[in-house]
């Protein structure tokens, strides 16, 4: 361990939202067409669709974390503060 504290980083729902936007919603669309164009089983959705979702959706949060918290050091990111006041 390098002894880094965390507390600087506050990446919040960032992670989140960046995978539900580029990973998630691709994937569900991709199910949704599969499901309108070809009308598959059941079957098709429990051991194709519902996989990609999961594939796509948890395993980029760690490493979307992580480039987050590495950018916040890296920009020395702060909380905002108003200029000009005496508070």
């Amino acid at each position: 361990m390098c002894g880094l504290s965390y507390d600087f980083a506050d990446p919040a729902d960032g992670p989140a939202f960046f995978v539900v936007c580029f990973f998630c919603v691709p994937s569900v669309f991709f199910a949704v067409w599969a499901e309108v164009a070809f009308q598959p089983s059941i079957w098709f959705h429990i051991f194709v669709s519902i996989p990609i979702i999961l594939l796509t959706c948890i395993p980029p949060l760690r490493p979307l974390k992580g480039w987050l918290v590495a950018s916040q050091f890296y920009y020395k990111a702060e909380e905002g503060k108003l200029v000009g006041t005496d508070e």
